[in-house]
């Protein structure tokens, strides 16, 4: 049972306080011990660590966001698609001369591989960094990295006629201040991109909503489907259906709404678009069919990766107790789909991903940290609870679990990583700029750029990317880098000591505990792909916002007011994660990158050279 940013912190309280009865008879009948984490602490990566049986160096996924150093530019590091043949036009469509290849971009052994390769059945349900879904015989389903429908890691909207609202951008989503007239909105749902056609539109749905004038009710018709919604209410799952040629070629999706507000203002929010399991547009399973037999099984249900719309809270789309409700509609639906698992498992590896503690934590944190810049007495009174409430449905998942064990099995609980406060951010490409260190064309926009806006790369020493990523700009890497091989070394050690010199000046506290070398804690034939060295923060602090996706705004360490306030991207000796297990492990400290060796030894699979994990000893 993989359970996403359980932290053994939490859990001993949580246990002490009775509230995990479950958890606490495995440590009684087994083992409990913290897990070490990756290198970052970030999940792709230490997902990865845990598929593998290796470190970053020997899998290839180093952070959330990598770099084509060819153009400097970032993209999302679980996968890519590369584009077709060149398109033979006919008017306004364009048809491509070959497909498009999907590729993941994790390498490295799998464990469910190896044990299938032995004739051990296998099911991995929603696993991290495993999309596409490697080609196997096992029975699986992607989890993190799964794109929705246009292709992000979720983009929803919200239709509002709020004065107050303007039609936007916002990280995760899209606003659209409409106009009701008469009480009828004629509004459009977006879908992908469309490749077929010359102008490269986005794909449109129309949807007609027509406004009780007295009632707090409103009927929606969209394609062939009308549903009635009221104020405060979720729809079930709507399939939309995307036509990119006419008559020829479609995609489809599924798609939720919730209906804020009726009147005074009119809010209507709406998930992203979600591949329609039932009929995918992209792989997300393996057999391919499996998906499909999960639809006609238990119903439509989510496929994107990150599922819990943290995006939508941030931007105050929804509030926090509408966000608790979508987020308990996800635990609701694993639990669903986890029974199901578990009354079918017989023999062989099962594998579950539970995701609603980990981003829930990352939004709820504030409620718990007295000195959190966003703490409120109002707000830790009305959801203080949240997460402890969440330990205790992931205890009772626990529960069922140990229900179908006996003595051949061999049942052990695992998270990723533990988390913290996030306080304080720190703007690492600001630091670069006003150190010299990282240069512009021109006077920096200092906020609101990405993308290293006006960046002169050419006398660009060093520059920050992802979360935990600092890049030495490379001659013969990087396509400009000014950096030669031999002055390299001397580089790294001016940019160790400063940084873990550094102190934030309005406290006065070191934001840095540790800056690693790449080369020195990575082994495997991918550490070439590594960012030079691997920022690990202090407590409470953490890359900000603006630093991830190459931005420099005026400070260089300021208050982390976004609703994310709490987090685990920083030195991984403080966010550890969590180890139970029903047989005594007697290794003082098991890390990630032991658990597939470990079980592999488990079933006299022999583990294979490129899994640098330890087989883990059992009493």
């Amino acid at each position: 049972m993989g359970v996403d940013g359980m932290d053994p912190v939490l859990l001993r309280r949580f246990v002490a306080e009775g509230r995990m009865p479950n958890c606490q008879r495995l440590m009684t009948l087994g083992s409990f011990q913290p897990l070490a984490t990756s290198n970052p602490p970030q999940s792709p990566v230490a997902w990865s660590n845990f598929i593998s049986g290796t470190n970053p160096g020997g899998h290839g996924i180093f952070d959330f966001i990598a770099r084509d150093p060819e153009t400097m530019l970032p993209y999302q590091s679980i996968s890519r698609l590369a584009s077709g043949g060149k398109p033979i036009r006919f008017g306004k469509y364009q048809l491509p001369t070959s497909a498009g290849k999907l590729s993941s971009l994790r390498h490295g052994a799998t464990l469910w591989n190896e044990l299938e390769q032995h004739g051990v059945p296998c099911t991995v349900f929603r696993m991290p960094a495993n999309f596409p879904p490697s080609e196997s015989e096992a029975t699986t389903l992607s989890g993190m990295g799964t794109p929705d429908l246009q292709g992000t890691n979720g983009t929803f909207t919200f239709f509002t006629d709020d004065d107050t609202m303007r039609t936007r951008e916002v990280s995760g989503g899209r606003i659209e201040r409409v106009l009701l007239g008469n009480h009828v909105l004629e509004c459009r749902l977006r879908g992908p991109v469309n490749e077929f056609v010359t102008a490269q539109e986005q794909c449109e749905v129309p949807v007609t909503i027509d406004r009780d004038p007295d009632r707090s009710v409103v009927r929606m018709v969209i394609q062939d489907q009308t549903l009635i919604l009221r104020e405060k209410e979720w729809s079930d799952w709507i399939v939309v259906k995307f036509p990119l040629v006419p008559y020829a070629v479609e995609v489809s999706g599924i798609c939720r709404f919730y209906l804020k507000s009726v009147h005074r203002p009119f809010a209507l929010y709406v998930t992203p678009i979600n591949i329609n399991p039932a009929d995918p547009s992209l792989p997300l399973s393996t057999p391919p069919d499996y998906s499909r037999q999960l639809v006609k099984e238990l119903g439509y249900y989510y496929t994107q990766g990150l599922v819990e719309d943290t995006h939508a809270l941030s931007a105050s789309v929804l509030d926090a107790e509408e966000y608790r409700q979508q987020a308990l509609f996800v635990h609701e639906e694993r639990m669903r789909f986890f029974e199901h698992e578990l009354a079918r498992f017989r023999d062989g590896f099962l594998f579950y991903y539970f995701s609603t503690l980990d981003l829930s934590c990352h939004m709820f944190w504030q409620t718990i940290d007295e000195n959190h810049p966003r703490y409120s007495t109002e707000d830790a009174k009305k959801h203080g609870d949240f997460i402890r409430s969440l330990y205790e449905r992931v205890d009772h998942a626990i529960g069922l679990a140990m229900e179908q064990l006996d003595d051949k099995t061999w049942l052990m609980v695992m998270s990723d990583h533990g988390f913290t406060s996030f306080r304080r951010q720190f703007n690492l490409n600001s630091w670069l700029l006003e150190n010299g260190l990282l240069r512009t064309r021109r006077a920096p926009v200092r906020n609101g750029s990405t993308d290293f806006q006006d960046v002169d790369w050419t006398r660009s020493r060093a520059y920050g990317l992802g979360l935990n990523g600092l890049y030495l700009n490379r001659a013969g890497r990087e396509k400009w880098g000014p950096v030669r091989d031999a002055e390299a070394t001397a580089l790294e050690n001016d940019l160790i000591r400063q940084l873990q010199q550094f102190r934030d000046p309005v406290t006065g506290e070191k934001v840095i505990a540790n800056v690693f070398r790449a080369a020195d804690v990575y082994s495997g034939p991918y550490v070439n792909l590594a960012p030079d060295l691997l920022i690990g923060y202090h407590r409470h602090y953490r890359a900000s916002w603006d630093t991830i996706l190459g931005g420099f705004p005026s400070q260089i360490v300021s208050d982390n007011t976004n609703a994310w306030s709490g987090d685990h991207c920083i030195d991984p000796q403080f966010v550890p994660g969590v180890l139970l297990s029903n047989r005594p492990l007697v290794e003082p400290v098991p890390r990630l990158e032991d658990l597939a060796p470990t079980i592999l030894d488990g079933f006299q699979v022999p583990v294979p050279e490129t899994m640098t994990g330890r087989v883990l000893s059992t009493t």
